[in-house]
């Protein structure tokens, strides 16, 4: 089959393109031609070996896909046929991938192969973050971080679909435009984040503040947080790990929070299913449609990948064999 394999760890520019064997179906997994792949932050890391999982290379990039079932375990709801989204950690971009059947979902006929491919990784993680780590209420305040990408655009679906009023910070005003669009309520400047917050809000402050960024923002994202507001710590993606001065959560009381998903999902078996049919009443009513900006063949996966680098994604970008 053909595949992007990462070679040597020398960033989305080595990702090469080739043909490599099929993967072999064990048991328990499902084989499936995949028909799209979504491009995640984390696949960026694996190109340049900075990701905490280190499979030995060559290994085929990707960890999220949609696609048909090709061979199934005996026994399993899976057929040959069957429309289905999964997270693979590596290997979706190629023709072919596995996938263990727990990390594997039926996809309904109405959601499309592109859109269906951007849901698994996003999408499961914000469900698991804003209900679960969160506990978000109907009528509380949301601010995203890095709004315009691919968690923060399922951030903002979420959070709206279930009562929220959602805040974005962006970095310019394309972005801001970008969000509304999604269905932000209202959008600011990285630059000077903080005291437009305090004036959208009436100085009261947001219950919550989701980051997936890191870096110089955090004291500031807690100095927006109203008494018993949650800061939710996603990742990374500025580079740098911030640390919290405790003494800011007692004065005014409130919550950092982490939201490792998979390390949750991963020793709870049949937890990602249950996720999943939580998070499918929000995809059947319309609240959760992810903004696709851009496709790309699977022999231009490294471009793909290179963008997220580049901080120049808007929603999501996939990949198609």
């Amino acid at each position: 089959m053909r595949a992007a394999q990462v070679e040597r760890p020398d960033g989305p520019e080595a990702v090469e393109i080739g043909e490599v064997p099929d993967p072999v179906r064990r048991e328990g997994d499902v084989l499936v031609e995949v028909r799209a792949a979504g491009v995640n932050f984390p696949d960026l890391l694996l190109t340049q070996d900075r990701y905490q999982y280190k499979p030995e290379v060559p290994f085929v990039l990707g960890g999220e896909f949609a696609g048909v079932v090709r061979e199934a375990p005996a026994g399993s709801e899976f057929s040959p046929g069957d429309r289905v989204a999964g997270s693979s950690t590596v290997g979706a971009f190629a023709e072919l991938v596995t996938a263990p059947a727990s990390s594997v979902f039926p996809l309904p006929e109405s959601v499309g192969f592109d859109a269906a491919a951007c849901i698994p990784m996003n999408y499961l993680t914000m469900t698991f973050a804003l209900i679960t780590r969160g506990g978000l209420r109907d009528g509380e305040t949301v601010l995203v971080h890095g709004a315009a990408g691919g968690i923060g655009t399922a951030t903002i679906q979420l959070a709206a679909a279930l009562g929220a009023r959602v805040v974005s910070v962006v970095s310019t005003p394309e972005k801001a435009e970008f969000v509304r669009s999604v269905g932000s309520h209202e959008a600011v400047l990285a630059d000077g984040f903080k005291d437009a917050v305090r004036e959208l809000t009436g100085g009261a402050g947001v219950d919550m503040v989701v980051d997936p960024v890191g870096g110089d923002r955090l004291t500031d994202s807690l100095r927006c947080l109203a008494p018993l507001g949650r800061l939710l710590v996603l990742g990374f993606t500025a580079g740098d790990i911030p640390t919290v001065r405790v003494n800011r959560l007692l004065l005014n009381n409130i919550d950092v929070r982490g939201v490792g998903w998979g390390a949750f999902a991963g020793p709870r078996p049949g937890y990602l299913r249950q996720e999943w049919d939580r998070l499918l009443p929000f995809v059947a009513s319309g609240a959760v449609a992810p903004p696709v900006t851009a496709t790309y063949p699977l022999e231009e996966a490294g471009a793909a990948v290179a963008r997220l680098g580049e901080r120049s994604v808007l929603g999501k970008v996939v990949v198609t064999p």
